[in-house]
């Protein structure tokens, strides 16, 4: 396992749709683990292969440890609920900084596994808020897009600052 770079906020690959896994294969396995260490090291609860600028549609997700790590390979929301709740967002791309989002309170996905098993899960709370965060990222939407104009200017001016 490997601790990979994380792109940096502005960078162009944050906000590329990714292209699906095809391959099942030792290969994504070892992205999904570097992932994970990637991902504890920045640290962060969730990170998506584009945070390493790898196109593809990967997400690992780690609430509660290392003992409670989620693949989600070719993540889909099938389902939102109409009730929404508030909850604060950051990433790893763009760290230190933080805003409430707005999101559905709770969803139903589809998914893979790293063996191309198709797996449903729903979800509600954090898992919730953390999936939505990463598929968004798997489809070119970066968390600030889910902001206020005027929130998403602050937060790009607060980022700019820190990193001069």
């Amino acid at each position: 396992m490997t601790i990979r770079p994380i792109l940096r906020f502005p960078d162009a690959r944050l906000r590329a749709r990714c292209a699906a896994v095809t391959r099942f294969d030792d290969t994504l396995a070892a992205l999904a683990a570097d992932l994970a260490e990637t991902m504890r090291a920045a640290p962060g609860i969730g990170i998506t292969a584009a945070h390493v600028g790898a196109l593809q549609r990967l997400t690992v997700i780690e609430l509660d440890g290392p003992a409670s790590t989620r693949v989600y390979v070719n993540p889909e929301i099938e389902w939102f609920s109409g009730e929404t709740r508030r909850h604060v967002e950051g990433s790893v791309s763009m760290p230190g900084l933080t805003e409430e989002v707005e999101r559905p309170a709770r969803v139903r996905v589809g998914y893979q596994s790293l063996t191309g098993d198709r797996l449903t899960e729903e979800a509600d709370g954090l898992l919730s808020v953390c999936l939505q965060h990463e598929i968004d990222q798997l489809d070119g939407i970066f968390w600030i897009d889910r902001l206020s104009r005027l929130k998403r200017e602050r937060i790009v001016r607060k980022f700019r600052k820190l990193q001069s």
